[in-house]
Parts: structure tokens; C-alpha cells; sequence
């Protein structure tokens, strides 16, 4: 997509109006068993305007990007919701909050692009290393994949930001047969940046395949957890879930207008002093995120939120609407995955604030429990109840690490299990791939330090 200013059609604006060009590229290669099974490489891109008056909002979008679609789509969103306030007058005069950002970022890597078919070989190099040097597995999935998504904003506000974030992934999902049932562990890497940013030697690689066979054959031959409250590490991929799912959800403003259990404890304690959760905007420490924001899609600068603070519930995520609802500041979080969704309410960066415990002090701290390394799937609700699968995780015994476990489920209900939280790691580990489902996939950051508390784990 061509990076074009947008403030040439704002003379086409009557009323507050976010006129947005996007490009998505999605590049993606699938291997099973050494055989091609998916091969993709495709570009969504076009034109929306968003237009608000009196408590409404028109949308239009049009997957041409040309002058004359442009104009075309503020004038339909301009006739929707003039169309709308003829059907409801009941909210004249209600104003959203202005805002005024104005940022360039641009993550196209230096490198020189490669083919379709080098990263199908980079991948075939891969699976032959697995298939020469482990024959007894009985599965094997690779992918890679690449996403560009690349976006020009102009508002009437003034705001006016340009952005092409990528990300390139690799997955390898492995399985091997044990009594008759396939056991299955996966890893991913790779994060912020396009593919030739993550991958160059498919050699790098080979390690990595090492160590996830052996955590394989591990959990092959690892225990059934036994059932009930226990004392549980969650290791930063897991808590960096819980952080988003359980806890993140419920305080996004729109789920807190529908009723999320988070509406009822602002200002209150609903997690143990040691709990700090943020939902970082761009930077970590110095460090960029794995989803930098800094201008949102409704061009308000994109803010850190502090959503609990040593255990207090402070703040929710908000877009203009949703902060004028509580009279509150926008917080940057509206976002949209492509140029026909309207941006939401959504998560960037979300993550527990690292403590001052390490994880050898943690594990030595239990008697009798579990680490537990990696999720396989999961959902929560907005009473913060949730369900995790535990797709690697290890027995605590003595305070040592003992045999891996087959895969099982956790659950509870977040805000109760963050109250038993009694120590946090000093480390922050951000996990590569995290995408949010909330009625579009978007990718977000997710990660932390491990926590250590008890929720219900289940056995065999």
C-alpha cells in the first residue's frame, strides 16, 4: 500500500470523521509429515470511513483505494448515521471526547525479501532434520507465517498516523504414539518483525527441535496430575493468558457497559498487593512490544493502562465512546484487524509487572504441586471464570521438579486466584504469538513473569 496522507479529504467531513487505509499481507506455508498442505500468500486491502453524531456512528468501507472511493465511503457513513439520528433523537447533542495524535512508525525490515518457495525449502529443511534424526515420531506440523498490517489514519480531530507493524511466527507441533494415543507438545517463535527479520538459516533451528523432543518424550511417559487446589506455578505464557482472557477482558469499558463482574469492583482489592497488571501500549522497559500501539485506530495516542495496581482494580481500557460513557480518559485501545472492521475495544500488550522473586525460589517454595509451562487452549467469561488446557507442565515435589504431566485442564475464577498470588518472578518473557478472538483476530502481546498461587487443576 502506498503511504498516502488522508487530510486532503477533509473538506468531505460535516461531522467527526476517521477516514482509515489499510493493507494486510498474510504470507503463509504449511508442512505435514515433509508435505506441502497449505501455501499462501495473499493481500487484503481497502478504504472505511467512520462517521459519529449524536450518540451514532455510519461506517462504510470499500475494498478499492481511490479518490473517488474515498469520498464515496464518507458520504455513505455520513448518510448512515444521519439516517440513524432522523430513528433516534433522544441522544442530540452527546459529543466524544476530542483527541490529537500524530505518529509515524514503520517496521518494513532492511532485508532483502525472499520467495514463496525459499521459505517452502527453509521449512523442508527443517522437517528433514526431524524426520532423519527422530523416525519414531508419529506426526509432524510446521508453519510459518508472516502478517503485515499496514495503515494510514486521518481524523477530523486532526489526528493523523501512519503504521506498518509486522509479525513472522514458526510453529512446530510434534507428536508421538504412546499406549496406543498420540501425545502432542508445540512451540512457537519468532515475534515483532518479517520473516527475513526472524528466520535465515533453517540450522538455527535444530536445537530448538532437540529440546522440544525431549520435552515430548517426557510428557509421553510423564503422570496424571492428581486432582484438587493445589499450590501451581504459571509460567509466563500462562500467566500472560490469564492476564489477557480471565482478567483483560473483564475490563474492557465495552464488556464493563455489558456487564462484566469488573463494573462492580473498581477502586477495590481484587488481588493479592503483589499483583500489578498493565496493558502496555508500545514499551516494556525500554523495549518495544510484541504489538507496538502509539496512535489507535480513532487516532488518540495509545497510553500504558494500569489496570491493577498492588491489587487494586484502577482503571478499565477504553475508546472515546466508552470514556465519555464513564468520563474517563481514552486510553488508545480501539483497534481493528482489517480495513472493513470497525476498531474495538482491544487488548496490546498485556502483561503482571515482574516481582522481586526468581523461579528457583518459587519451585523451592512448593512441597507438593505443579509448574505449568504452556497452554493448548482455553476460554473465560465475564465473571472472570476460566478453563486453560495444560498442554506441558511438570510435578513440584519437595521443592524440585519431578516427572511431566499429561496434558490437563486448570480452572477457576481469576480474580480469586490472583487474591492467593504469594510470589512473582523478576523476569518478563513475552510470549511470540498471541492473537485475540473478540469478534475479529487481532494480534496482541501477552506474557510476564510466572506467578505462583493455587487454582483447581484436573487429573486423570
Amino acid at each position: 500500500m502506498k503511504h498516502e496522507s488522508l487530510n486532503q479529504f477533509k473538506d468531505s467531513f460535516t461531522h467527526y470523521t476517521e477516514l482509515r487505509a489499510q493493507e494486510n499481507r498474510n504470507n503463509r506455508v504449511t508442512l505435514t509429515n515433509g508435505d506441502v498442505t497449505g501455501n499462501v500468500n495473499a493481500v487484503t486491502s481497502g478504504i472505511s470511513a467512520r462517521v459519529y453524531k449524536d450518540g451514532n456512528w455510519g461506517f462504510s468501507s470499500n475494498p478499492e483505494i481511490s479518490d473517488e472511493s474515498i469520498t464515496r465511503a464518507v458520504k455513505a457513513s455520513t448518510d448512515n448515521v444521519q439516517f440513524m439520528n432522523k430513528k433516534d433523537t433522544s441522544r442530540c447533542g452527546i459529543f466524544l471526547p476530542e483527541t490529537q495524535a500524530n505518529y509515524e512508525m514503520d517496521f518494513t525490515t532492511p532485508q532483502n525479501r525472499q520467495t514463496q518457495k525459499h521459505w517452502v525449502d527453509y521449512l523442508r529443511d527443517i522437517d528433514g532434520y526431524i524426520e532423519k534424526k527422530y523416525p519414531e515420531l508419529l506426526s509432524r506440523n510446521i508453519v510459518l507465517g508472516g502478517l503485515d498490517m499496514e495503515k494510514s489514519l486521518f481524523t477530523s480531530d486532526g489526528s493523523e498516523s501512519y503504521s506498518m507493524t509486522p509479525r513472522a511466527l514458526l510453529y512446530i507441533l510434534l507428536s508421538i504414539e504412546k499406549d496406543g494415543a498420540p501425545v502432542s507438545v508445540m512451540d512457537v517463535w519468532g515475534g515483532l518483525g518479517q520473516l527475513e527479520d526472524k528466520f535465515s538459516e533453517p540450522t538455527e533451528f535444530y536445537k530448538e527441535v532437540d529440546v522440544l523432543v525431549e520435552k515430548l518424550k517426557k510428557k509421553a511417559n510423564g503422570v496424571h496430575p492428581e486432582a484438587g487446589t493445589k499450590d501451581v506455578i504459571l509460567d509466563a505464557d500462562l500467566a500472560g493468558i490469564l492476564a489477557h482472557e480471565a482478567i483483560g477482558h473483564t475490563t474492557e469499558a465495552d464488556f464493563v457497559m455489558g456487564g462484566s463482574v469488573a463494573g462492580d469492583y473498581l477502586n477495590q482489592q481484587v488481588a493479592s498487593p503483589l499483583v500489578t497488571l498493565i496493558d502496555y501500549a508500545n514499551t516494556f522497559d525500554g523495549n518495544t512490544c510484541p504489538v507496538p500501539v502509539y496512535v489507535d485506530d480513532e487516532g488518540t495516542q495509545s497510553d500504558d493502562v494500569v489496570i491493577i495496581e498492588n491489587g487494586i482494580l484502577k482503571s478499565y481500557m477504553h475508546n472515546k465512546d466508552s470514556a465519555r460513557h464513564f468520563e474517563m480518559k481514552p486510553t488508545g485501545n480501539a483497534r481493528a484487524y482489517e480495513f472493513s472492521d470497525e476498531p474495538l475495544i482491544r487488548m496490546r500488550n498485556t502483561a503482571f509487572v515482574p516481582g522481586t522473586s526468581s523461579l528457583e525460589e518459587m519451585i523451592a517454595s512448593i512441597d507438593d504441586g505443579y509448574y505449568l509451562k504452556r497452554s493448548s487452549n482455553g476460554q473465560a467469561d465475564s465473571t472472570s471464570e476460566f478453563m486453560f488446557g495444560i498442554g506441558m507442565g511438570y510435578e513440584i515435589k519437595n521443592g524440585k521438579i519431578g516427572q511431566a504431566i499429561k496434558d490437563t485442564t486448570i480452572s477457576g475464577v481469576a480474580f480469586d486466584v490472583l487474591k492467593t498470588v504469594d510470589m512473582v518472578s523478576s523476569d518478563m518473557v513475552w510470549s511470540a504469538g498471541g492473537m485475540c478472538g473478540k469478534k475479529q483476530w487481532i494480534p496482541v502481546g501477552m506474557g510476564g513473569p510466572a506467578i505462583k498461587c493455587k487454582v483447581n487443576i484436573g487429573g486423570r
